[in-house]
């Protein structure tokens, strides 16, 4: 891969305040935030990895992600079975998050993104790195 791009999400609550960040591997001088004023993590997490694609492009591109929920998705294929299904979960209920996830599998699908989970709160610089960048744009309440 030539880009690794390190994602995460942060709430205040769940829901709450919420923010988001990527930042690309080594230095993390490339990079982007938000924050939203009523979220959840789940959607903090995607709406990262959606906002970097959306600016890095998806040849060539590692997510380096602390959220399972995220990385199984596409490491596992849940969105295959999603869509098929009209976008119920194997539970037959709703998938949460469509408006993302739709338009995050519709970047990903037939490209060369990979995804990679790492452990979070773990001293891996660069997730430290996404973390704090994220928490510091939850909106004060």
């Amino acid at each position: 891969m030539s880009i690794v791009v390190f994602t995460d999400g942060a709430c205040s609550g769940n829901p709450g305040p919420g923010g988001w960040a990527w930042a690309v591997a080594p230095d993390g001088t490339r990079r982007g935030s938000g924050g939203e004023a009523s979220t959840t993590n789940q959607r903090m997490e995607l709406t990262a990895v959606l906002e970097a694609l959306r600016e890095l492009g998806t040849v060539g591109v590692e997510v380096v992600s602390d959220s399972t929920y995220v990385v199984n998705c596409f490491r596992d294929g849940w969105w295959r079975n999603w869509r098929r299904n009209g976008w119920k979960n194997s539970q037959r209920k709703p998938v949460a998050n469509v408006d993302l996830w739709e338009p995050l599998i519709d970047l990903v699908d037939g490209s060369d993104v990979q995804f990679r989970w790492v452990k979070g709160h773990s001293g891996d610089p660069m997730n430290d790195l996404v973390d704090a960048l994220a928490v510091a744009e939850i909106p004060q309440r």
